[in-house]
């Protein structure tokens, strides 16, 4: 595997980021789950140098965030976590207009996050940005939504296909993966390296380090930010912008794969953000139940989903 290019400012602070195979499966056994779930993990990472200057390229997103469901309950700023809201095919969008996403229905870090700001998961506007700076030749006409599956093989077979067809139909010369939760990191790992078996260059825009890097992916710009957030810091145009810059840069430079740059940016909550998602450390016994069966709830509810689509 590649290198690990390291990006980082003096002013900040040493801290390690989540792991958050080891926080997801010691959370899950403290909830009486005795079944570890077992990460994406490959020894090699196919690489695909981009053919073309990014002046003239198509560059497209694929996001895990999924379209607003007005019958579908809460979905806005601030919302539980709502199972109802979840697809599970791979969708298309137009990028002619701004589109109406929404992560309700995934496992964000609601303790520091309120996803208010659509820019912070999906950088439409900050590609515009690139665009009319004369950065990046153009916006994909379309973007793609690529489901949170925990199957790794109905992610592979089924919807890593059908993103790999639409992104050879619209003519996509690259794209950038912005997953949102744990799985969604995986999910858009696993898509990563279909796109680049195929020769279309990627590089993920993400916060959960250690999946990323576990799966193999060509390029990844980690922000060590709370889930939810991997485009870059809330109603910060600036850091968004940055965020962008980082995923071109590594588009444009990057020459072999399992290249990392880490973003030089501090997250602007209180220090100890990293101590809260999913840490069963800080939970009551009755806080574990609780837990324990709300995400039952949300499993009958997916499985709903699921049997319905």
């Amino acid at each position: 595997m590649g290198k690990s290019r390291a990006i980082r400012e003096d002013s900040m602070p040493a801290t390690q980021p989540i792991r958050y195979i080891e926080r997801t499966r010691a959370y899950y056994l403290a909830l009486g789950y005795d079944n570890p779930y077992q990460w994406a993990h490959h020894d090699d990472t196919p690489f695909t140098p981009l053919k073309q200057p990014l002046s003239g390229a198509s560059v497209a997103i694929v996001t895990t965030a999924a379209p607003y469901q007005a019958d579908k309950g809460d979905q806005g700023p601030g919302a539980a976590y709502n199972a109802s809201a979840k697809f599970y095919r791979v969708y298309r969008g137009s990028t002619a207009t701004m589109p109406d996403l929404r992560i309700s229905h995934i496992a964000i870090d609601r303790a520091h996050t309120s996803a208010e700001d659509i820019g912070t998961w999906f950088p439409l506007k900050a590609l515009q940005r690139a665009v009319s700076g004369g950065r990046v030749g153009a916006v994909a006409s379309h973007f793609y939504g690529l489901p949170s599956n925990r199957s790794q093989r109905t992610t592979l077979e089924q919807d890593c296909a059908d993103l790999l067809a639409h992104c050879r139909g619209d003519g996509v010369d690259a794209a950038i993966l912005v997953p949102n939760c744990p799985v969604c990191h995986q999910s858009t790992a696993l898509a990563a390296r279909t796109l680049e078996e195929a020769g279309i260059a990627t590089v993920i825009m993400g916060c959960a380090l250690d999946i990323v890097e576990h799966a193999g992916v060509p390029r990844f710009v980690f922000s060590d930010f709370p889930l939810g957030n991997s485009a870059g810091r809330p109603h910060d145009t600036a850091s968004q912008d940055r965020t962008l810059s980082l995923a071109l840069d590594l588009l444009e430079g990057a020459t072999e794969p399992g290249t990392t740059a880490h973003s030089p940016l501090i997250w602007p909550g209180p220090p100890d953000w990293r101590e809260d998602y999913s840490n069963p450390d800080r939970l009551s016994p009755e806080d574990l139940a609780k837990r324990r069966a709300d995400f039952d709830k949300i499993k009958a509810v997916a499985q709903q989903q699921r049997d319905g689509s």
